[in-house]
């Protein structure tokens, strides 16, 4: 009877124990069905407190004796608070998050944040990782040419010196576009000299997004065209790496290698890509790109990236193209003229970046960079005169056309330049509430740093690397940004934002040596620039959007065309302008659509008329007033196939009409007459279309892809006919000395050296094609550019014309591990 006691006496205990409320929490934090890691999980006001899991999941000890709030919180995310009740079961609980996505960055990998687009008053472009993927892209250009408003314009075929146009501004050297890559800038001066010599390597890229209306007044300087960030791959939770090779014609060679992985809170990414090429076109090039990254998350509000990067690139890269007579004689299309160029380009790059969560709604992000780039020019020296002194016996083309030959001279120009550039940017984002609106605000500031270094040497030979000293400089710039951008959700669909933003720069130029001769010339000039922006959005439902908006577009003048040769400030005014747009996006029926019409009204264009642009060298000038007016659209539309669920098909077209043209009255010397007598004359270009600026561009691709695992994607551009001049030179006449005699022509129309004339509308199409084996990792790839092999003129700069690249073809295979 005892036993029986006891036995019940336990057994009741037991039960009361079960029965009563356990003095733990225990729960998992999910968004979109998958766990979130390192969040913060603690009770309000108490010092209680835990974080999740790598699977979302938390525990947390000791229940108080009155009722709490229990909050959730980390970066990027909205804050949950649950109320704990004394006595209440509070175990598996599940908590469902949300992206705070007013506090995600709208620019630096928007391309995962759609939702983000909603709230942004201009036009925007994403081109996602698996884009890049199926594209095999040689070059960033391939995939700069689908997106509507930009015209890319090629130099040797491989990328390796882009040129960026957006909505009809001069594409030379991608001065007009603020280039970044996670959000740092990437020129090689921001301010004092924004050419990109350097373009960041699309292998390595995890996606790429182009922003051109208001939203680009939270990043500067460049705010005229537009914003074209490159996004690199953060580490990954698990262990993966990929090996991949890829081989084509003209000796053609990729390698990469990337491996990268998640311990505890430290997460870290290497990727190294070797690429080579023989002759591809006039160029033969090797280049070595090493990159770093780690992500660590110090605590559940705070985390902190860093990268570090080497680029190093030879290739004979030159100027020098050929000349019109030597195109349309044929062969000479991809000849290597100046064999002993070489350019030498190495660049280091570090960066840090500290998110920081001060509280609900309220982010500090501190971003510190660095970098210096040495670009190191060996260019031979050439004229198209034969009767020039200092002429080797080197002579390509026609030699019997006026200036439709190129005279090799023994002599070379070695153009040394070094830059310096470092910066400090905090950004502080704030969303709050008041009188029932959500409301975020903006504000930082950002004080950069630049320095370049730069000597020109004569060689007395050709192809030597060394000679007489001829210019000898340092160029240093000072500049303080300042931004605020304040975004109202008035209602669920409307939503109103306005921003500030000025640049204050101060320029110093110190020559030491000019034209052969040691001197002490120096002087400094400052800009200032106030540069506002507003716009307003729309959501007529979550599938449809208005947007529309103004700023002020904005470039500060260059250092070395600010202040000239003798040390004079030549005032030289910004680039300014007034934009507009007013566009809609829209997704029905799984098709996402975007249309946009927009309007530039420049007060002020600068002109480039610096050796890169085909000019004399003179660096930039006031080139006056100019308007660019036009519409641009992209749409994307999913195609189903016979077996649902299998088939990933697509269908992608966009296209840019604008018309770009100089609005006020510039003159520019004409040469005519006959060939006896040559009479200078100056006419006006109010009117003319811009260079390099086609009325209308087109791109589509097709792709057709089966369960992930074999796939074909098929695309197309269509350029539309082009100017190369501000006289609008359409045609170069072909002209035979031996005729002069009794006939007359336009002077600059019988210039057969190729750098003006129009350029034709051209089409080009690419396909590629892929086939996975199963879970094996491996993949293959072949990937066919220039299909129908067209012969097309694809640029007359430097100096000179080239020509578009031929058919190429290339194998690949990766293993992905």
């Amino acid at each position: 009877m005892k036993k029986l006691l006891n036995v019940i006496l336990i057994t009741a205990m037991t039960c009361s124990a079960f029965s009563q409320p356990s003095d733990q929490i225990a729960g998992k934090v999910v968004h979109n069905e998958e766990g979130v890691p390192f969040l913060s999980v603690y009770m309000q006001g108490t010092s209680n407190g835990t974080i999740t899991n790598e699977n979302g999941a938390f525990t947390l000890q000791g229940l108080p004796g009155e009722e709490v709030l229990l909050c959730i919180d980390g970066l990027g995310y909205k804050t949950i608070y649950h109320p704990l009740t004394p006595g209440s079961n509070q175990e598996e609980l599940l908590f469902q998050i949300e992206e705070d996505e007013l506090l995600l960055e709208e620019v630096v990998v928007t391309g995962s944040r759609v939702g983000l687009l909603r709230y942004l008053p201009g036009s925007a472009n994403i081109v996602q990782q698996r884009e890049l993927a199926i594209a095999a892209p040689v070059s960033a250009n391939e995939i700069l040419r689908n997106i509507p408003g930009v015209h890319v314009v090629d130099e040797e075929g491989a990328g390796l010196r882009v040129n960026i146009g957006i909505r009809g501004l001069d594409p030379d050297r991608s001065r007009n576009v603020l280039v970044l890559e996670d959000g740092i800038p990437v020129a090689l001066a921001p301010y004092g000299e924004p050419e990109m010599y350097y373009s960041p390597n699309i292998e390595r890229m995890a996606g790429m997004e182009v922003l051109k209306g208001n939203g680009s007044i939270l990043f500067g300087p460049q705010t005229i065209g537009g914003v074209v960030n490159y996004i690199t791959d953060d580490p990954g939770k698990e262990p993966a790496g990929k090996v991949a090779f890829r081989a084509g014609d003209f000796g053609y060679n990729s390698t990469y290698l990337k491996y990268g992985n998640t311990i505890n809170n430290l997460g870290f990414a290497i990727n190294y890509n070797r690429k080579a090429a023989r002759e591809f076109g006039p160029t033969t090039f090797l280049l070595h790109d090493l990159n770093t990254k780690l992500v660590m998350d110090l605590s559940p509000k705070s985390k902190l990236s860093m990268k570090l990067g080497v680029y190093d690139e030879n290739s004979n890269s030159t100027y020098v193209g050929i000349t019109q007579a030597m195109y349309d004689a044929g062969g000479y299309d991809y000849l290597t003229i100046a064999p002993d160029d070489n350019l030498h380009i190495r660049r280091y790059a570090v960066s840090a970046s500290h998110a920081y969560q001060v509280k609900d709604g309220l982010k500090l992000n501190t971003t510190l960079f660095a970098y210096t780039t040495s670009r190191d020019w060996n260019r031979q020296d050439f004229t198209y005169d034969p009767g020039a002194s200092r002429l080797t016996d080197i002579v390509h083309g026609t030699e019997y056309a006026n200036e439709g030959a190129i005279f090799m001279r023994d002599g070379t120009g070695q153009r040394n330049r070094q830059f310096e550039v470092a910066g400090i940017e905090p950004r502080l984002s704030y969303r709050y509430e008041l009188l029932n609106m959500t409301s975020k605000l903006d504000a930082g500031v950002r004080f950069l740093y630049e320095r370049a270094y730069e000597q020109r040497v004569n060689g007395t030979r050709a192809g030597v690397a060394s000679g007489d000293l001829r210019n000898d400089e340092t160029r240093t710039g000072n500049a303080f940004s300042s931004f605020i951008q304040h975004k109202t959700l008035l209602t669920e669909q409307l939503t109103i934002t306005a921003g500030l933003r000025s640049e204050i720069i101060r320029y110093e130029r110190d020559i030491f040596r000019l034209n052969h001769v040691d001197t002490l010339i120096g002087n400094s000039t400052r800009d200032f620039a106030l540069i506002p922006g507003a716009g307003i959005n729309y959501n007529i439902s979550d599938n449809i959007g208005l947007f529309t908006g103004l700023h002020r577009g904005y470039a500060p003048p260059r250092t070395k065309d600010a202040i000239s040769n003798n040390g004079i400030d030549l005032e030289l005014e910004a680039e300014n302008s007034w934009n507009y747009e007013l566009g809609m996006r829209t997704e029905l029926f799984g098709a996402k659509m975007e249309l946009t019409a927009f309007y530039m009204n420049f007060s002020n264009q600068v002109i480039p008329v610096s050796e890169s642009s085909g000019g004399a060298g003179a660096g930039l000038i006031n080139g006056g007033a100019t308007t660019h007016k036009g519409v641009e659209m992209s749409v994307l539309m999913p195609l189903n196939g016979p077996a649902p669920g299998k088939w990933n098909n697509s269908f992608m077209v966009a296209g840019t009409y604008v018309d770009s043209r100089f609005s006020s009255d510039r003159y520019i010397l004409e040469k005519t007459g006959t060939n006896e007598e040559i009479s200078p004359v100056y006419v006006s270009v109010k009117g003319n279309k811009t260079p390099y600026a086609p009325e209308l561009t087109l791109s589509s691709a097709l792709v057709i892809d089966y369960a992930g695992t074999v796939g074909l994607r098929l695309s197309g551009n269509y350029t539309g006919a082009q100017f190369t001049d501000a006289l609008n030179t359409e045609d170069v006449r072909d002209y035979i000395a031996q005729d002069a005699a009794d006939s007359d022509y336009n002077y600059k129309q019988a210039t057969l050296n190729g750098r003006i004339g129009i350029i034709r509308a051209h089409f080009v199409a690419d396909a590629s094609a892929w086939y996975r084996l199963g879970s094996s990792g491996l993949e293959f790839t072949l990937a066919v550019k220039n299909l129908t092999d067209e012969r097309y003129i694809a640029s007359r700069r430097p100096q000179g014309l080239r020509v578009g690249m031929p058919r190429f073809i290339s194998g690949g295979i990766s293993y992905n591990f």
